[in-house]
């Protein structure tokens, strides 16, 4: 704005100084004489400065058409130049033109239109680099996959569209199926940007589904680096890769690796029920019950769990049902109003024999939160105290519809699984299984026989027969 003014002074300066000028000549009078060899010209101060004007716009005119016939001598010798720069320029206008028209035919669905506007401008715009992508877009927009991997490629031969190039190509190689070549491109755009949002989602899929755990943590870290995960989270995520990595190295035979990588992921995940578990395990394998029972104890009272409880029981298999009630009083201390630890405590009276006690432990449940453990403890409880066959079946009749309790549930699809997995086996989302009670409208994965055993921990395993092999007419309804 401050040069437009400027230039606008300048030129009222100027005209101001001409009309000066002329107008001194025009009161001086006289005559303006010019002689050329033997001619001479007289002329009146207008005529001279009109004259003075025409010699100096035939010399610009003169000068214009110079610089015309050197450019069209240059045009047709092949050269730049403002012809060719005036006719680029059209040529230019046309292309945005295509390419916008290209654009809103997309938006419009118009899928055949959007591809031909695309072609066109990529013909006038000479610009591979935007031409190729909006090209691509539109061909994969209307199902035209094999012309948009074509453009796609096309994009990888230039560094400023390489990525978008191999996001398209691993959009499409996913949409395939190709999985395997869809991990190389995930890794190579991984190496280009790191902390792209996309990408490591993407490379943190594939590389679960392929079980490649050990480059999943490395995604895992990357995520946390970048502030796309918080770290809470991201340390659980990196236990579980590390249990299933050590699961998968004691199969093969790699104990030493297999049980370091454990111990690791109990450490960064002491809640992890699973992990917990194969951490005590290893630690058996040097017969060190004390590290097996602090790890199992710390667990249970983060996230009491049947599991756990058996753990326990398996660190010392040679006690009495007595000794074990008493090494277990420590262990039932850390969460001892829970569902869980009242379970556990009916169970460990059963096997004592002490049946008063394990009534007394689960009384409420079967009031309260009835599930089919609860109401076959109290089964076995009513059979260790000689109930009558009517009342034992009359409990087994009601666990027969009652809940599961607790079980492994993915928080996504809320499918049932038998045990615990790094990835649901029905929607395949990673880390999403929670000890729960499941939704009413839960799925089970894999039909499960129903047994209705007093429980691994008790000895007593065939105390109650499973409720599959009971008779729908022997049945007595409560």
């Amino acid at each position: 704005m401050i040069w437009s003014l400027i230039k606008i002074i300048f030129f009222i300066t100027i005209i101001a100084l001409v009309t000066l000028v002329t107008g001194v000549i025009i009161d001086a009078g006289g005559v303006i004489t010019m002689q050329f060899a033997s001619y001479e010209i007289s002329l009146t101060p207008i005529q001279g400065i009109i004259g003075i004007i025409l010699c100096m716009s035939s010399l610009l005119a003169t000068k214009w058409l110079f610089g015309i016939l050197v450019a069209i001598f240059k045009f047709f010798n092949g050269d730049e130049t403002a012809i060719t720069r005036y006719f680029n320029k059209n040529k230019e206008e046309r292309g945005y033109k295509a390419l916008a028209d290209s654009m809103v035919s997309m938006a419009a669905g118009e899928g055949k239109d959007a591809i031909n506007n695309a072609n066109r401008a990529e013909r006038l715009l000479q610009r591979p680099q935007l031409t190729n992508l909006v090209s691509a877009q539109a061909a994969e927009k209307f199902g035209d996959n094999k012309r948009a991997l074509k453009y796609y490629k096309r994009l990888l031969k230039n560094d400023q569209t390489r990525f978008v190039g191999l996001q398209g190509l691993l959009k499409q190689k996913l949409l395939e199926g190709d999985n395997e070549t869809a991990l190389l491109l995930a890794e190579k755009a991984f190496s280009i940007r790191p902390n792209h949002d996309q990408t490591l989602n993407v490379l943190f899929d594939l590389q679960t589904e392929k079980q490649d755990w050990k480059g999943a943590q490395k995604t895992i870290k990357a995520n946390v680096r970048a502030g796309k995960l918080p770290k809470d989270i991201g340390l659980r995520r990196e236990a579980i890769l590390l249990l299933a990595d050590a699961k998968a190295m004691l199969e093969a035979g790699e104990i030493d690796t297999g049980k370091a990588a454990a111990i690791a992921a109990n450490k960064s995940s002491p809640d992890l029920i699973p992990a917990a578990i194969l951490a005590a395990e290893m630690h058996m394998l040097d017969n060190n019950k004390r590290a097996s029972t602090k790890i199992l104890k710390k667990t249970w009272g983060l996230n009491p769990h049947p599991d756990l409880a058996t753990a326990f029981a398996e660190i010392n298999l040679k006690e009495t049902s007595g000794e074990r009630r008493k090494r277990f009083s420590s262990f039932v201390k850390l969460k001892s109003e829970h569902y869980e630890t009242k379970l556990l405590l009916a169970e460990l009276a059963i096997g004592d024999e002490d049946f008063p006690a394990a009534r007394r432990a689960i009384k409420d449940l079967t009031s309260t939160n009835p599930t089919v453990r609860s109401l076959a403890l109290m089964a076995a409880i009513e059979k260790g105290e000689g109930a009558d066959e009517k009342t034992v079946r009359a409990w087994l009749n009601k666990a027969l519809t009652a809940s599961r309790g607790p079980q492994w549930i993915c928080e996504k699809c809320s499918n049932i699984h038998l045990s615990w997995q790094p990835r649901c086996e029905n929607c395949e989302t990673f880390d999403s299984l929670s000890w729960k009670a499941p939704p009413r409208d839960a799925k089970k994965i894999t039909n499960e026989k129903l047994d209705f055993t007093a429980g691994i921990l008790t000895g007593a395993e065939n105390s109650l027969p499973p409720v599959s092999d009971i008779d729908d007419a022997e049945v007595v309804n409560d």
